[in-house]
């Protein structure tokens, strides 16, 4: 079984629901990326995804696109990288799941950069601009290599898309909460809630449902998680905490924050 996986299972004899986190590898350098994953773990995120900087970054906000300009100005890469997950994993065995897009993949060759990515400690892989119509070589690879997949679905994907989606899926499913690109929302929409509920019951259980785009405080993460989300994702928000904050404090201010959004998911 694979980390995400028994990860899930373990919140789930605890009765939790899952805190995933997001920072963009390189930003603000090489070196805060480290001092966030350490304010992360010590604040209790239960997953971390690691974006990885492309040129053409179709989903993300403008939090995360400006995170990943900088990060590849400051020449970000792969081989880079791979060293951090590395030394990322040498210091804790928490999930770890890179955020990048099928360019990239596609250019290494899938199985070259799934067998790479995983030997350096990658648990499971976010590709947004992935169709599953398109996705066969990528799932094969993935499969071989034992790489959870994790597909996005939307507050529009219909049923028998979401079922489709969630079969090719593995580890969890995310769910979209806005319509747009990632960052910070004032307050979600009806149809936010409608499209959790609507989710977990085509789901019924199979595989965890992850919420993120736009969750960025405490009380969203709370109203996330009563509507049925099993996992919520926050990332712009720690980017944003990041860019604010002097590299000597930012294990610190990562770990508080982190603190304050894992006890919203803990429900009575």
């Amino acid at each position: 079984m694979s980390r995400i996986k028994n990860k899930f299972q373990d919140l789930r004899s605890k009765k939790q629901k899952a805190l995933i986190t997001y920072i963009m590898t390189g930003f603000p350098s090489e070196k805060d990326t480290l001092a966030a994953v350490r304010g992360l773990v010590k604040g209790g995120a239960d997953i971390i995804e690691l974006g990885m900087p492309f040129s053409d970054p179709l989903a993300d906000g403008s939090v995360i696109q400006n995170a990943g300009f900088h990060a590849l100005q400051k020449g970000m890469n792969f081989d880079k990288f791979l060293t951090l997950v590395k030394k990322i994993r040498n210091e804790t065995d928490i999930p770890l799941v890179l955020m990048t897009y099928t360019n990239i993949l596609y250019s290494h060759g899938y199985e070259k950069f799934i067998s790479t990515v995983k030997r350096a400690g990658i648990d499971g892989l976010i590709l947004p601009d992935m169709s599953i119509n398109e996705s066969k070589d990528f799932l094969q690879a993935s499969k071989k290599n034992k790489m959870d997949v994790i597909f996005l679905i939307s507050p529009n994907t219909s049923s028998e898309r979401i079922k489709k989606i969630s079969s090719a899926s593995s580890g969890f499913l995310y769910l979209v909460s806005v319509f747009g690109t990632t960052g910070g929302q004032q307050q979600f929409q009806n149809y936010t809630v409608h499209a959790i509920k609507n989710a977990k019951k085509i789901l019924h259980g199979k595989i965890p449902l992850g919420v993120g785009f736009g969750v960025s405080n405490p009380d969203q993460v709370r109203f996330i998680i009563k509507s049925g989300a099993d996992a919520i994702i926050v990332g712009s928000a720690f980017l944003r905490l990041m860019e604010s904050t002097p590299s000597e404090k930012i294990e610190y201010e990562i770990g508080q924050f982190t603190t304050s959004l894992k006890k919203a998911t803990i429900t009575e």
